[in-house]
């Protein structure tokens, strides 16, 4: 009788169990995107993010929320649906489409560029694969003296801008080293798309990539865009708590590697479809995820010391947008960040949030919203000496007051706006990084730190507060 009993109640236990396991899993969950949610709010009232983000992990979405506005004057908010410019996250579409050709037999990653345009120095000697992992040896379409006044204030296509390049010296030898995100690769890329496909890219990327992965919302800027094609306006931080329009570009002299607008819904979709789905043939996508090769095909591939894991991730900023993109394959984790603010917090915010979702430490944000005093202002002016080290070698920077605020003043004259965070602390707004004043025990200025780089002081005329 008593065993009857047993095995009647087991169900039941089971049952019991399994409801209170549930609960735990959902409040588990719901606290931390209550966490995530408070992490951002600080970010958005300082208006340093407006946009989506995502987390999704094995599949299961633990988090989705909308901030701030797609178009601010009219007071339009960002939705989960909103479309972003991606930026450099566009190189994962354009490496998916080359690929997509490659499984299809219409190309080959050893192909030389000289099969498809002549007058680029070394196009005999850079493959398909060179381009795609950003290891080509092009000189950068980006350093070009005109390309800001002149390529990105014109229509172009993939032959117009590669052929800006023409005649101009390879930086390295093909194959031999990574030296920098390679833009013009992946315009060429985008070329080789159009030449293989007879169609051109915005056209060949939707038949090679959206329509068969059901990306709906997602396509590339060739500049004829129509209003059902609705995309966040962009917009740049002015001064340290200020923004305004981002200064208007023709989204086409950025095909390939930054003209792919898309939703966070869609990006997911597309890391699913890549990691865990059928995107690529088996041998595509184990090129694409061969973490042998630091970077490439649109990814840094690579152990991340703060996760202690394997990650696959991608980050970008293009006038008026920044994007950040990062999968977990141990835990299927998936941190989609999409703003339309021209800033680099989305990659802070973006590990930061990936670090709260696997239950790791995480610094919670705190920002001073307030102008400093003129004599506080005066205390922080000078100038400080950079080693050979520096982003820019040997650069001399400057601190400089106006309007009641400080900014770092950058050799090519190009200025920072910096957010009071702390006494002598403050966030250089335009990248994202920390700055410190360092001072002697007597309250003398001796050194600036940026980042992880050390400047010495000259010029300093007090003490900053």
């Amino acid at each position: 009788m008593t065993a009857r009993n047993d095995m009647c109640f087991r169900p039941y236990a089971i049952v019991i169990a399994a409801f209170f396991s549930g609960v735990a899993a959902f409040a588990q969950t719901n606290s931390r995107a209550t966490a995530i949610d408070a992490y951002v709010q600080p970010y958005v009232r300082t208006e340093n993010f407006s946009g989506v983000v995502l987390v999704e992990k094995s599949g299961r979405v633990i988090f989705e929320k909308a901030y701030g506005f797609g178009e601010r004057e009219k007071r339009l908010r960002n939705t989960r649906t909103t479309r972003f410019h991606v930026a450099s996250v566009s190189m994962q579409f354009t490496a998916a489409a080359i690929l997509r050709l490659v499984d299809q037999g219409s190309l080959m990653l050893d192909q030389h560029a000289s099969d498809f345009i002549q007058g680029i120095e070394g196009a005999d000697k850079i493959t398909v694969r060179d381009l795609l992992t950003e290891r080509s040896g092009l000189p950068d379409i980006n350093a070009l003296s005109n390309y800001e006044d002149v390529v990105l204030q014109q229509h172009q296509t993939p032959f117009t801008l590669v052929k800006a390049i023409e005649g101009k010296p390879l930086l390295f030898e093909p194959g031999s080293k990574f030296l920098h995100e390679e833009h013009s690769a992946y315009n060429l890329l985008a070329l080789i798309v159009e030449k293989t496909t007879g169609l051109p890219f915005a056209a060949a990327l939707d038949k090679l990539v959206f329509r068969p992965l059901d990306l709906t919302a997602s396509g590339a800027d060739d500049d004829s865009a129509t209003n059902d094609k609705y995309v966040a306006k962009g917009y740049e931080p002015e001064g340290a708590y200020g923004l305004k329009p981002a200064k208007s570009i023709h989204w086409s002299a950025k095909t390939g590697n930054a003209s792919i607008y898309t939703t966070a819904r869609d990006e997911a979709r597309w890391v699913e479809a890549l990691f865990n789905g059928h995107a690529l043939s088996a041998a595509s996508r184990d090129a694409a995820l061969d973490t042998a090769m630091r970077v490439g095909y649109g990814w840094f591939k690579g152990e991340l010391r703060r996760f202690g894991k394997t990650a696959y991730y991608m980050n970008g900023r293009s006038p008026g947008f920044s994007s950040f993109v990062l999968y977990l394959p141990d835990t299927q984790t998936t941190v989609i960040l999409l703003s339309n603010i021209y800033s680099s917090t989305t990659t802070t915010m973006g590990d930061d949030i990936t670090a709260l979702a696997l239950g790791m430490p995480y610094e919670q944000p705190r920002f001073v919203k307030h102008a400093l005093r003129e004599s506080q202002l005066k205390a922080c002016t000078g100038t400080f000496q950079f080693g050979p080290d520096f982003y820019q070698a040997s650069a001399k920077v400057a601190l400089i007051a106006n309007d009641r605020q400080l900014w770092l003043r950058w050799p090519s004259g190009d200025l920072s706006p910096l957010i009071p965070v702390q006494p002598d602390r403050f966030i250089d707004r335009s990248y994202w990084e920390h700055v410190k004043i360092e001072r002697d025990r007597a309250g003398k200025p001796i050194a600036l730190i940026y980042n992880r780089f050390r400047g010495t002081a000259s010029c300093i005329q007090g003490r900053c507060q």
